[in-house]
């Protein structure tokens, strides 16, 4: 195991918020009411590292207490109450509010009751021409209220499953929360996924409704998608009613029914009102080695859960215009949806991140006023290599805070924003995953900014870095533990009905307590540091390393694109850890740049650090949500056959591990 020494000095912080920012924000005013009203430590007075250290500690010691704090403070509408916070907290199985029946989309909905907010922007919708599109609370609750009514006259009941192959849309958002109205639960894939991903999925849950586009905009380009939807229905034999979203203006196909009609008739929503636990949505796992796991949360679970993240996190409210670039195949689309409930308006951008150039999503933050900028740590660094300047080019005045995730953003990344953006800026790198539908880490807006860490664990995750032997560690590199529930954990998977896939995926190798798959560091001034997968670990002499450290070593070089490294342990007992490179067109892998490569690693890491062998590649494979694959490469090279290393529908191009196929055969 690896450790991570602590400094002798405390490092300077690239960012640190000022007074203001600090007494202003949400999580300070929490602070101070819960410890008046639910039993929280005092804040201490001109000392935020040292207030939210105990207030954390006290949100995963008294976990009652702490989420009973939340309800109230966010004002859960509780048309029933619980009988107690929680009744279980044995994972997996915890309890949370029993008794207690709400509405998801009635929190959603709650700023069109004021006639103050009914005319302003719930959503803004932008797509390639970067013009926004608003639609305001008033006219989308009058549309969930229509779907709803419409859903519910199809015969659709509380538990049916309504799935959805839409982009990032006003009409995905109307029907989810329309489909939560009517206690429902939402499925959704990107248009970008092709008919087998999606029968991987939907068909688990056998939905009754399916809403699909016609096609998409993507890159300048048409994509038209009226074959895969014939392969959807054909698929889906449980699918009573198809409702056709023409996006590209095509006429609704036989059979199906028209967006149009059931969305104009302004009916009043009705809310039904569900247990704490009745099932929200379904996501998806990337699949890339069987079926992806379906994995079921519920309408209080993600309630609660986001708002902790929105309000006191995100510190997000009603003066905030919210843009997270994703698709509806990704859990922070879904996330972003939810900054509805804490009154904000949502910027739902549907198109290429990089349409016309590289710039773009910068350009959709200025157009749109978005006060939280949230991408990817890859598009960062896109922008890094491309010599962007979002600060100089675009008024991004309001913005506040820019924050990523999908993979750990590197030094270079947190330096270039804070350059190239703006020098107080608030960068915020989260992690967390679809499981919870949430972050584990991450933002935390009265904490300073240290390169390469995430500020801090979330509020009610009790979040610890345990070794190989079951023991917490501080300063050193340790397995990702959560251990206490969280109300988002996932109630069931679908069709797992004794629940032996779920307790293998989180709960076999320390029963009791969640784990996440995840190497992290937990430094001692409280900060997080997230080295990659630990399935998919590189392990040279016992000593344990994560890729995401050599990714980000070796991206900073000009030639690189993006790599891959993996590594095999041998038959013979041996150890072979290949680099895969895809290099930026122009570059040659020659002996100086191999030389550049290693000297680099060796040099920001280690000597252990440093790859056997460099292979270029055309590129890299990702799953469909833009993660780089491991572990069915790994798989590949010890000589398992592609149909039993990898689910090809679950891969953005399949044809890509031929190639890790193949090398794997010829050193087999």
């Amino acid at each position: 195991m690896t450790t991570a020494p602590p400094p002798a000095t405390q490092p300077e912080p690239l960012w640190t918020p000022g007074e203001d920012r600090v007494a202003r924000a949400q999580v300070t005013r929490f602070h101070a009411w819960a410890a008046e009203r639910h039993g929280a430590p005092a804040p201490v007075p001109g000392d935020p590292a040292a207030s939210y250290a105990a207030l954390h500690r006290w949100s995963v010691e008294r976990l009652s207490d702490f989420w009973q704090a939340v309800a109230a403070w966010c004002d859960v509408r509780f048309s029933t109450p619980a009988s107690r916070v929680l009744a279980d907290p044995a994972m997996p199985g915890a309890r949370w509010f029993p008794g207690a029946t709400l509405n998801y989309a009635e929190h959603a909905l709650r700023a069109a009751e004021d006639p103050a907010r009914a005319d302003g922007p719930a959503l803004l919708y932008v797509d390639e021409t970067h013009e926004p599109v608003p639609v305001s609370w008033s006219g989308l609750r009058a549309q969930v209220g229509s779907l709803a009514a419409e859903l519910r006259r199809l015969g659709v009941r509380p538990g049916d499953r309504v799935s959805a192959y839409l982009p990032n849309v006003p009409q995905a958002v109307v029907a989810l929360l329309a489909t939560a109205a009517v206690g429902a639960v939402w499925t959704s894939c990107a248009p970008d996924f092709g008919a087998r991903s999606v029968l991987d999925r939907f068909q688990q849950v056998e939905p009754v409704v399916l809403f699909a586009v016609d096609g998409y905009r993507y890159g300048g380009k048409r994509h038209d998608r009226a074959g895969t939807v014939a392969e959807l229905r054909a698929g889906l034999p449980t699918v009573r009613a198809v409702v056709h979203v023409p996006l590209l203006g095509t006429p609704a196909p036989e059979g199906a029914l028209e967006w149009e009609a059931l969305t104009s008739s302004g009916a009043e929503p009705v809310f039904e009102q569900v247990p704490f636990d009745h099932p929200l949505w379904v996501l998806y796992s990337s699949g890339t080695t069987g079926l992806p796991k379906a994995i079921v949360q519920s309408q209080g679970g993600i309630l609660l859960e986001h708002l902790k993240q929105l309000a006191l996190h995100c510190d997000l409210g009603p003066e905030d215009r919210f843009f997270w670039y994703t698709s509806t195949g990704w859990m922070m689309w879904n996330f972003l949806v939810s900054g509805l409930l804490v009154g904000s308006t949502v910027v739902l951008y549907d198109g290429s991140p990089g349409h016309p150039d590289t710039a773009a999503q910068w350009r959709v933050a200025e157009r749109t006023g978005a006060t939280l900028f949230g991408t990817s740590a890859a598009y960062v660094m896109a922008c890094r290599k491309a010599e962007v300047h979002p600060g100089r080019d675009f008024d991004l005045s309001r913005v506040k805070c820019v924050a990523t995730t999908g993979s750990p953003l590197p030094p270079d990344g947190f330096r270039w924003l804070h350059d190239e953006v703006a020098e107080d800026m608030w960068i915020a790198s989260v992690s967390g995953g679809t499981d919870v539908c949430s972050c584990f880490a991450g933002a935390v807006p009265t904490l300073p900014v240290h390169i390469g860490e995430l500020q801090a664990p979330c509020l009610g995750t009790d979040l610890q870095a345990w070794d190989a032997q079951g023991k917490p560690v501080v300063d050193e590199v340790g397995e990702l533990i959560v251990a206490g529930p969280m109300p988002s954990m996932p109630i069931h998977f679908w069709n797992d009905p004794d629940g032996s896939r779920y307790r293998d995926s989180y709960f076999e190798m320390f029963p009791g307590v969640w784990r996440h798959g995840d190497w992290i560091t937990l430094t001692s001034r409280g900060s997080v540091v997230i080295h990659g997968r630990s399935d998919s670990t590189l392990n040279r002499q016992g000593v344990r390393m994560g890729s995401a450290d050599i990714y980000e070593a070796v991206e900073r070089l000009p030639e690189i694109r993006e790599s891959l490294v993996i590594g095999v342990e041998e038959p013979d007992g041996g150890y072979w850890m290949p680099l895969f490179v895809h290099l930026t067109p122009g570059a040659t892998l020659d002996d100086a740049l191999l030389d550049r490569i290693k000297s680099t690693i060796r040099a920001q890491l280690s000597p252990r650090h440093v790859p056997d062998e460099v292979i270029e590649v055309p590129a890299i494979p990702h799953t469909l949500t833009g993660k780089r694959i491991e572990v069915p490469v790994k798989r590949l090279l010890q000589g398992t056959p592609l149909e039993k290393a990898v689910n090809p529908g679950s891969v953005d191009d399949a044809g890509l591990l031929r190639f890790y196929e193949e090398l794997g055969r010829a050193r087999g």
